[in-house]
């Protein structure tokens, strides 16, 4: 019983932690952001942040691996597609809603402070997802063409419009992008 009140506690911190981190990366560059920041916008002293924490950087670099996290459970539901224009139309709409439902995170992390981690993330987490469906469904493999290549072909398409997305929001509505991507992408 008293492990689950530990866990609750560490989770606890955790978010805590999270949202002063976003919050204050929203106000200015993570790089001007000092730990005692962070702690007193969370209301946690500094000994207990170094408990779970080094430094800053290892704290952005949990909140992306539990980001990545989640945007790897999102992608599992993209199995049962069997083409690939179909496949590709709900990656990016699993990648949009992702970014939607998580913007509060996206848009400090990505817009706010242009993090390279956070891209690299999205980027390496889309490209497993898309080398490992081409790898499994023939359908989907050309002969001719190395599945890296298709995969940073589709790759560099689907993080523009989802870093777009979520940059200039009244730019493109969601409707909008997915139509356009139902005209653009071959059957």
């Amino acid at each position: 019983m008293k492990s689950k009140k530990i866990d609750l506690r560490i989770i606890k911190t955790k978010k805590a932690l999270y949202e002063s981190l976003l919050i204050l990366m929203r106000e200015k560059p993570f790089e001007d952001i000092k730990v005692s920041d962070i702690c007193e916008r969370a209301y946690i002293n500094r000994s207990t942040f170094y408990t779970h924490f080094e430094d800053k950087y290892m704290l952005l670099d949990s909140l992306i691996k539990d980001l990545k996290e989640s945007l790897k459970e999102e992608l599992e539901k993209n199995k049962n597609i069997s083409n690939s224009k179909e496949y590709y139309i709900e990656l990016i709409k699993i990648l949009l809603d992702h970014m939607e439902m998580k913007k509060e995170i996206y848009t400090p992390i990505m817009i706010n402070n242009k993090n390279s981690i956070a891209m690299d993330m999205i980027y390496d987490t889309l490209n497993e997802d898309i080398i490992k469906r081409l790898k499994q469904d023939a359908i989907l493999n050309h002969k001719k063409i190395p599945s890296e290549f298709i995969a940073k072909f589709y790759l560099g398409a689907i993080i523009n419009i989802g870093f777009d997305f979520i940059k200039n929001k009244n730019h493109y509505t969601r409707k909008e992008v997915l139509t356009y991507l139902e005209e653009l992408l071959p059957e």
